[in-house]
């Protein structure tokens, strides 16, 4: 497991040339088929959903609930994540939607807003549990920022789409309505909070001796379920492109997804200054503030537009770009503050 985290980042660039040169079987993924039950019927399956499921199923398996107690004593960063997941989609997509209005694209890149509202509406990728392992950082603070912001997305991915819906013009519209009708019905429960809340309960049921071999098969399996959830919708962008090729919006899309990307850690790290959080914690709120749940937005895509699959562009290149500036954020020398340290905030 630890080997196949080390290369992570190499695997996911394979899934993407895959994606490129053998995009065949991701997009015969991409639909619904039928199983087989005998005289019962067939069971529809849809490939991306389960995968999804399968990789937020793990991450509930592998969170250490008794350690969230901790942040009781301390929950600045946890307080000041949430109102950030909150604040930023605010800030940063309207910035995005007038600097692309001075385009002579036709519809003011609402195509390209669209994807991003639908990326930043997202909770707090799992991923970045990893991350925070890996630099050392406040592990409770950002396992209780993935876990409060999941908990909380029937409500908060509704609200977020609801009051920015207005910057959209065209189809678009309608479209993301579309998406925020759907999180209302149920996306974000079954699909995102059901699937994390079952790992936990897993987690406290199973009994000790035996939680270290259920997470051996289970979290390799769900990684490499992550890998296979990347190909596919990166084949579905990817193959799209290839057959209607567009560079001037692959760019654009590229564009637009670095900058709410830079725009997002920023804010978490200049967040960290302000409230004078030591080096750990800083870490675990700059992550957060960064890394949303492109999967989840990508499946959401997938399930609810399947007739546009060039919007899962910005979504492929936000997940690649976030995966980048968290190891930046994480190579950051272990145990430099980032300013005078409290004592209400000191470990």
């Amino acid at each position: 497991m630890s080997w196949l985290r080390d290369r992570l980042g190499r695997a996911v660039v394979l899934a993407y040339a895959a994606a490129l040169l053998l995009p065949g079987p991701g997009l015969w993924l991409r639909h619904a088929h039928s199983l087989p039950l005998g005289e019962a019927g067939n069971l529809p399956v849809v490939t991306a959903p389960l995968l999804l499921s399968l990789v937020l199923f793990s991450a509930g398996l592998q969170v250490p609930v008794r350690a969230l107690g901790t942040l009781l004593r301390r929950p600045i960063a946890l307080l000041a994540g949430l109102v950030l997941h909150l604040a930023i989609p605010l800030l940063a997509i309207p910035a995005v939607a007038f600097l692309l209005r001075q385009t002579p694209d036709t519809d003011g890149g609402s195509g390209l807003v669209t994807a991003m509202i639908l990326i930043v509406a997202m909770p707090v990728a799992a991923g970045a549990t990893v991350w925070t392992g890996k630099g050392d950082g406040d592990q409770p603070t950002m396992v209780g920022l993935v876990l409060a912001s999941t908990l909380l997305s029937p409500l908060t991915i509704p609200l977020i789409i609801s009051v920015l819906l207005p910057l959209l013009s065209g189809g678009y519209a309608g479209t993301l309505a579309q998406a925020a009708h759907t999180t209302h019905s149920g996306f974000a429960l079954v699909g995102v909070v059901l699937p994390c809340a079952a790992g936990i309960l897993c987690r406290l049921a199973v009994p000790a001796p035996w939680l270290g071999r259920v997470l051996g098969v289970v979290a390799p399996v769900a990684l490499a379920g992550s890998l296979v959830l990347t190909y596919i919708n990166a084949s579905g962008a990817l193959g799209s492109f290839l057959s209607h090729p567009r560079p001037l919006l692959l760019a654009a899309a590229m564009a637009v997804a670095t900058l709410v990307c830079v725009l997002s850690f920023a804010v978490g790290r200049g967040a960290a200054r302000l409230l004078r959080l030591d080096a750990s914690a800083a870490s675990s709120l700059t992550l957060a503030c960064g890394m949303n749940n492109s999967s989840a937005s990508a499946v959401l895509i997938t399930t609810t537009l399947p007739d546009r699959p060039h919007l899962l562009l910005p979504v492929l290149a936000y997940g690649l770009l976030q995966k980048t500036a968290a190891n930046r954020v994480v190579r950051r020398e272990p145990g430099r503050s980032v300013g005078p340290v409290p004592p209400l905030c000191a470990r």
